[in-house]
């Protein structure tokens, strides 16, 4: 096949991507799946891919579903086709032109890294040695986005944070759009000192992963909803708890109007419903151009942790790697020593306070 065979039509190039969910896979192609991540019972075997922790499955779903709809927007998607049978050198270097196209070159090493895994999950017997090499050639041309004019230390996030918390409270003349600012001010915050992944973040649900225990709220996700699979719990610190009982009981409401109750704790304020892991991502990177000049994505406050751990935190051997959850330590080497996630949370959040200035809690902060 040619170069010029592999490059993506104009037509497929306006189409909007999707990913297919698991309900809009062809039959064998859902069945094989809900199979493999079927949970081991006492002495029977769970699936293939029960193994992995509820994030990494529904990641590799998200990006085969993406392969089947790159396939169903050009026409390729065989219906009657077996699982992962469609995943064919031609296929794929044809699905790797539009991807070169519309994203990043870390973006299109990641997705064609998990459409392996996805592949060899739901086709254990396939040879897929040649789509590992195909991820090796595009590990060597990656070209990662800098961080470098994008980090910024913690204690800053929350400060601004609390200071849209505190202005939205003071100077918002209608409610609407004080409890868009409250709301706003406080996902800044807390993420900033609890930085959990966005997905997690995002699925935060009142009397479920976020608890209210003798007056101090908490994140607690269970077993099996985090990346490394572990249970993690958090809680929020007590500088933080004056906006947040702000928005639950006032902020909250109002997003979400005459519209059926949710549990979920963050609240859109165009649909009135739960945020998705999406919007959440792009309205918190909005917030902080906005508010402090630096588009910082929720996986960059995850950075300015281990930045901040690493600058105010020598004392305490491995912080970054327990407050970011990280099993291996070697993901934030060179600075710590292995610590509870319980403890590294309260650490940091001490850290946090310790670097807050007397006045921050002031308008004008």
């Amino acid at each position: 096949m040619t170069n010029k065979d592999c490059r993506p039509t104009a037509a497929l190039l306006n189409e909007t991507p999707r990913s297919l969910p698991v309900s809009e896979w062809p039959a064998a192609h859902g069945k094989a799946w809900e199979e493999i991540c079927r949970p081991g019972l006492r002495l029977r075997k769970g699936g293939a891919a029960s193994r992995y922790a509820e994030a990494s499955r529904e990641d590799f779903a998200r990006r085969y579903g993406a392969f089947l709809g790159f396939l169903q927007r050009s026409g390729l998607l065989d219906p009657s086709a077996g699982p992962a049978a469609q995943v064919t050198p031609q296929n794929v270097e044809l699905y790797i032109a539009e991807l070169k196209v519309r994203v990043r070159s870390v973006t299109v090493w990641n997705c064609i890294y998990k459409l392996r895994m996805a592949a060899r999950l739901l086709d254990s017997k396939a040879d897929f040695s040649w789509l590992s090499e195909i991820e090796q050639d595009l590990a060597l041309v990656m070209e990662p986005r800098s961080k470098f004019d994008r980090v910024v230390l913690a204690e800053r996030l929350v400060q601004a944070g609390l200071t849209l918390v505190n202005e939205a409270e003071a100077f918002s003349r209608y409610p609407f759009k004080r409890a868009i600012g409250i709301r706003d001010g406080l996902m800044i915050a807390l993420l900033a000192v609890c930085p959990i992944r966005i997905k997690n973040y995002a699925a935060l649900e009142i009397g479920k992963t976020f608890k209210e225990e003798q007056g101090t709220w908490w994140i607690t996700l269970p077993y099996g909803r985090t990346k490394t699979d572990a249970a993690d719990q958090r809680p929020v610190p007590d500088y933080l708890q004056d906006a947040l009982e702000l928005y639950l009981t006032e902020s909250r409401p109002v997003l979400i109007g005459s519209r059926p109750p949710t549990n979920y704790l963050w609240i859109s304020s165009r649909t009135g419903r739960r945020y998705t892991t999406k919007n959440l991502g792009t309205r918190i990177s909005n917030i902080t151009l906005e508010t402090i000049g630096v588009d910082v994505s929720p996986h960059l406050f995850r950075t300015a942790a281990a930045t901040t751990s690493a600058c105010y935190g020598t004392d305490i051997p491995y912080l970054a790697s327990a407050v970011l959850g990280h099993t291996d330590p070697r993901v934030t080497e060179d600075h710590y020593i292995r610590t509870t996630t319980l403890n590294a949370a309260k650490e940091y959040a001490a850290i946090l306070r310790r670097r807050r200035s007397p006045d921050s809690n002031s308008p004008e902060a």
